[in-house]
């Protein structure tokens, strides 16, 4: 067996070819957002808007009534900011209301919520404590729970489950110092040892990991004689001999977050506790995260409902000449913005969640829809907020109580947010994760005329494959019921934006369709058309489900008008930005861009720097993660 190593070389082919072999292969299910792409708009994958079953419903209402009362009565935000930490007692009573275990089964000792009523309760957390939120939406979509539900053995359930629901709290170890969005150099090792393996490595950004009782940690296990090996997920105790918390992170926001940078040096790990097979690490977090994610963007809806309900009472107490600073035009439009924002965010991850629990609809490109969606919108309700607040907006909370005014942490939800646009996959990665998707279709069929390692024979394969495809779908991108102005009449007054939508829809394919003649095998290589792409439809997915929710709302009689409001004016909105973005992808400044910043690169442009002291120390870019015994003290500190 190989030894460890500090980090791991490895080509631009190779990294692509570890990605792809993670990503699911294969399309069992129908997709709303995978149809959307190939410019069919199948708005009977969605509409009538599907609904939780009552017993359900029952459940997940008396589930957030008492965490209501929880959130109000025990847990102050402001210490949580002020002392950086989530006090130990507000961790018990979580554990006490069964917060743990809102995503474990029943039988093994969870609540056994809905997708649709987990979300509404990260929410309503999200509301108060982006940092309570992170704990248990680190703990429960990514940590030990949910890989285990799905990919689990029943022995591993059993022993590990109960554990998860009421009283161990998990983490998912997965980065590196030097080891981001490409796990091809994932440099942590398991290396077998009779019934055991032996884990090396260093892990970086461990939510969860200051405090966590189980880990979920992914390492490569080398190849040899009885082990394909390659990268795998291990289910690890977090009080095991070798493993040290080495240092406890601090950032911009999310101050209570128990991150950390953990260690491991020949850590033992039974192989029982292995999670699937060996190499089947990536393909278990990737699919893990495709319900996973909206875990993110349901936070984003409760702070931006918490942005939105601020600055309508804001708005309307502060005057300036002479009237409420909401009847001006200018804070009036951001207003509009964040409201109309607010609901189709809402929709976006409502419909999402209840196809998470239909199970019918693959919802693996709708859930990182909303994941970049959410968390880009979401940052921009927050700033808007800021400059409505104006100077109070800049100001802590602290400093606005100490001086008499009411304590608005403006300032701290605007930090708290800014790291959704990373979490879990950075906009511009999701932006290529959701392309791929997005193109699968194109390179299932003509992937191998596009392909350098192709050989004629494969081409000519291809070819004849890719043209019987294409002369079927390539006739039916001309024209649809977007053009008919009696489609999707049911819809009343949203049923223009939904002709939009269609239209949108075949022109967005039409559109992927040309840029993959023009550059065929360059194209992954054109990430800025492929985020305009990704972009355009978010758009179009936020609208649809705008719409659906309006019209459900509209048909139980539920704030109907005003709903229906709410959708048309997101709509309207949405529509200048598709507009927008489809200018962009052929009249842009990407060449331009490109010459720039190659020669910045190169240092052409290091003139423009000076004038300047740098205020960083000379401290290495990353620190050194070579595997081997903890030099420092070990901070971890389990909550009892």
């Amino acid at each position: 067996m190989s030894a460890p190593t500090a980090t791991r070389n490895v080509s631009e082919r190779e990294a692509r070819q570890v990605a792809e072999a993670a990503r699911e292969q294969e399309w069992h299910k129908p997709s709303f957002a995978k149809e959307l792409f190939l410019g069919r708009f199948r708005l009977d994958l969605i509409h009538p808007h599907p609904l939780p079953a009552p017993e359900a419903v029952a459940k997940g209402e008396a589930f957030l009534a008492r965490l209501g009362d929880f959130l109000r009565t025990q847990v102050d935000p402001a210490r949580i900011e002020r002392e950086a930490r989530i006090p130990d007692e507000v961790v018990r009573g979580l554990k006490e209301l069964g917060a743990l275990g809102m995503r474990i089964d029943e039988s093994y000792g969870g609540l056994g919520l809905t997708q649709v009523y987990y979300d509404k309760a990260l929410a309503m957390i999200g509301s108060v404590s982006p940092a309570v939120g992170a704990l248990l939406s680190a703990h429960q979509s990514i940590g030990v729970p949910q890989p285990l539900r799905m990919f689990g053995t029943q022995e591993q359930k059993d022993a590990f489950l109960p554990r998860c629901a009421r009283t161990d709290i998990s983490a998912f170890l997965l980065t590196e110092p030097d080891v981001g969005s490409d796990p091809a150099r994932l440099a942590t090792t398991a290396v077998p040892d009779g019934d055991d393996y032996l884990l090396d490595g260093v892990k970086l950004w461990t939510t969860n990991g200051v405090v966590a009782d189980l880990l979920v940690v992914m390492a490569r296990v080398p190849r040899g004689e009885g082990h394909p090996g390659g990268i795998s997920a291990f289910v690890v105790e977090a009080d095991r001999e070798g493993i040290t918390v080495e240092h406890r992170n601090a950032f911009m926001g999310l101050r209570g977050i128990e991150n950390g940078v953990t260690r491991l040096h020949r850590v033992r790990v039974p192989a029982a506790n292995r999670i699937g097979p060996e190499g089947a690490g990536l393909k278990i977090a990737l699919t893990t995260l495709n319900t996973g994610r909206l875990s993110l963007p349901a936070a984003c809806v409760g702070t931006a409902k918490w942005c939105l309900r601020t600055a309508r009472q804001w708005s309307a107490a502060r005057e300036q000449w002479g009237k409420p600073i909401a009847e001006h035009e200018a804070v009036g439009a951001k207003i509009a913005y964040m409201a109309a924002t607010t609901f189709a965010l809402e929709a976006v991850v409502d419909l999402s969640s209840q196809m998470a629990d239909e199970d019918r609809n693959d919802i693996r490109i709708e859930a990182a829809l909303a994941k970049l969606f959410g968390s880009e919108a979401a940052w921009r309700i927050a700033d808007e907020l800021v400059q409505i607040r104006g100077g109070r907006g800049y100001e802590t909370a602290d400093s606005l109580a100490a001086r008499g005014e009411k304590a608005v942490p403006a300032e701290q939800m605007l930090r708290d947010l800014r790291i959704n646009r990373i979490f879990e996959g950075s906009t511009e990665i999701m932006h290529l994760l959701i392309a791929r998707e997005a193109v699968d279709a194109h390179l299932s069929v003509a992937g191998g005329l596009i392909d350098p390692d192709s050989t004629l024979a494969d081409k000519a394969r291809a070819g004849a494959k890719a043209g019987g495809f294409y002369a079927r779908w390539l006739p039916k991108l001309v024209a649809g019921p977007g053009q008919l102005p009696t489609s999707y009449g049911e819809f009343g007054e949203l049923a223009g934006h939904l002709r939009f939508v269609e239209r949108a829809s075949r022109r967005l394919a039409r559109s992927t369709f040309y840029a993959m003649s023009r550059w065929q095998g360059r194209m992954e290589l054109k990430q800025n058309f492929l985020a305009r792409i990704v972009d355009i439809g978010a758009e179009l997915f936020a609208m649809s489900a705008a719409c659906v929710r309006a019209e459900h709302l509209a048909a139980t009689a539920e704030h109907g008008p005003a709903a229906r409001g709410l959708a048309d004016a997101f709509c309207r909105q949405s529509r200048l930005r598709v507009e927008e973005l489809f200018t962009r992808l052929w009249s842009n400044t990407d060449d331009t861009d490109r010459k720039l910043a190659r020669a910045v690169r190169e240092g052409k442009a290091g003139w423009l720097e000076e004038g300047i002291v740098d205020r960083a120390d000379d401290g290495a870019w990353i620190a050194d993660a070579s595997p081997g015994p903890a030099a420092t003290e070990n901070v971890r500190r389990p909550v009892r």
